[in-house]
């Protein structure tokens, strides 16, 4: 599935702009990186800053994928609260994915300024709010896990809530001050500017055909050449194509997003003055940010290319409305979606696919901050042959049930939750 650029704010808005050209030839190099998102511009990056050759294959442009359409929140952890962590992968793994994604925020923003990224970067938090009393109280025992865990987190009421955001639609909030915004496809375009400048090669239009392993090498054909390597990582997501040794299964999940016109300075002054980055509690979530220029941008889980998309761009301005009421009458202008890959655990996987090579996917929506911290380790374990930079244990494989089945349930649900608030109220 894909979405229109046209209709992309990212992609109107990026100041950062590549070069790569089309693959021509054959190669030789220490790592071969099959998708140009977060995860395989990080490990193009860091692998390259290590004094490995790096070739970097993407199969359209840098940040074609999710990393185009991201929400843009860089955030620290997961959706799961760090007792769900340990509760899935085991005290001692759990405690280790923890403490390296409550890092991941410092290292987006390290490389953000290290590289001079021009990613509309503004590391002022987020909030996650809550849209009931039982969004509340979810707050509260996150609150918890996350304050024992060491995090600097905030609960904040409804009162205060209502100051830092400019709107009275939510019963409290939690303030994460180790987080922020991005502009997100000039972030995913300033890590692979950045792995060139080390030397790692980049090709955009360049889908492998065809990977293979002869015992010795790994061998990646496109039509225009071949890759020879001695490490792989395999770094598609949610945007992986019929390819083998592996396809990562996960259930694929839509989410769209809108933006208005830039806002007057009258309403800039009470609209999340402070610029964080937003979303809640709700089931079908709903997120929104501002942008550099004073856009809005707003979204919710569903898709803009089918038969009742029309029900989720109501609601939207409806939505919008609802939480801010001042903004009545201000059009919604650009609109585009992207696919998450979500797993039954809401843990990103590495897999092993074969000598020398891995695999990851699954950041059910969480790409910014887990996926530059799965590249970096995954290129440091094959570079120096040690998996103690892995975030998470290596699995062999992944086993998703039904995903096509719950892919419609996913979408189902959002379609008739946004309808039927669509008809009575928001």
């Amino acid at each position: 599935m894909t979405s229109d650029t046209a209709q992309n704010l990212w992609h109107q808005t990026c100041a950062e702009q590549i070069v790569a050209p089309v693959l021509s030839g054959d190669m030789t190099a220490d790592l071969v990186v099959i998708g140009g998102g977060y995860t395989g511009c990080s490990a193009a990056l860091h692998a390259a800053q290590m004094g490995a050759s790096v070739c970097l294959l993407e199969a359209e442009e840098v940040g074609y994928g999710g990393s185009g359409r991201n929400v843009g929140l860089a955030n620290a952890g997961l959706w799961l609260p760090p007792a769900d962590i340990r509760k899935h992968l085991g005290d001692g793994p759990g405690d280790r994915l923890v403490n390296l994604l409550a890092d991941a925020p410092t290292l987006v923003f390290d490389l953000i300024a290290r590289h001079g990224i021009a990613c509309e970067a503004v590391q002022n938090g987020t909030l996650h709010c809550a849209h009931s009393v039982r969004g509340f109280k979810d707050l509260q025992v996150r609150r918890t896990q996350l304050k024992t865990a060491g995090a600097p987190v905030v609960l904040m009421d409804a009162d205060e809530t209502a100051t830092r955001t400019g709107s009275a639609a939510f019963h409290g909030a939690l303030f994460d001050p180790r987080a922020g915004t991005i502009q997100p496809l000039g972030y995913v375009r300033g890590l692979a500017r950045a792995a060139m400048q080390a030397q790692a090669q980049v090709h955009q239009h360049s889908p492998a055909q065809h990977i293979g392993h002869d015992g010795d090498v790994w061998h990646v054909e496109t039509s225009g050449g071949t890759v020879r390597a001695r490490a792989l990582i395999q770094a598609t997501n949610a945007y992986h194509r019929d390819l083998a040794p592996t396809a990562p299964e996960y259930v694929p999940v839509h989410y769209f997003q809108f933006a208005t016109d830039p806002l007057p300075d009258a309403m800039l002054a009470s609209i999340l003055p402070g610029g964080e980055g937003c979303w809640d509690t709700g089931l079908i979530m709903t997120s929104f940010r501002m942008d550099q220029s004073g856009r809005l941008v707003i979204g919710a889980m569903g898709g803009l290319e089918h038969f009742a998309s029309d029900i989720h761009r109501a609601w939207i301005r409806r939505k919008l409305v609802a939480l801010y009421p001042e903004l009545d009458g201000v059009h919604l202008t650009q609109g585009w979606h992207g696919r998450i890959a979500m797993t039954s655990d809401h843990i990103p996987k590495i897999l092993s696919i074969g000598p020398n090579a891995f695999a990851a996917h699954g950041f059910s929506g969480r790409g910014i901050g887990p996926g530059t911290v799965f590249g970096k380790g995954m290129a440091e374990a094959l570079l120096t042959g040690n998996d103690i930079s892995l975030p998470v244990p290596v699995v062999e494989a992944h086993r998703e049930r039904m995903t096509g089945a719950r892919q419609v349930y996913f979408e189902v649900g959002a379609t008739l939750t946004h309808l039927i608030k669509a008809r009575g109220g928001p």
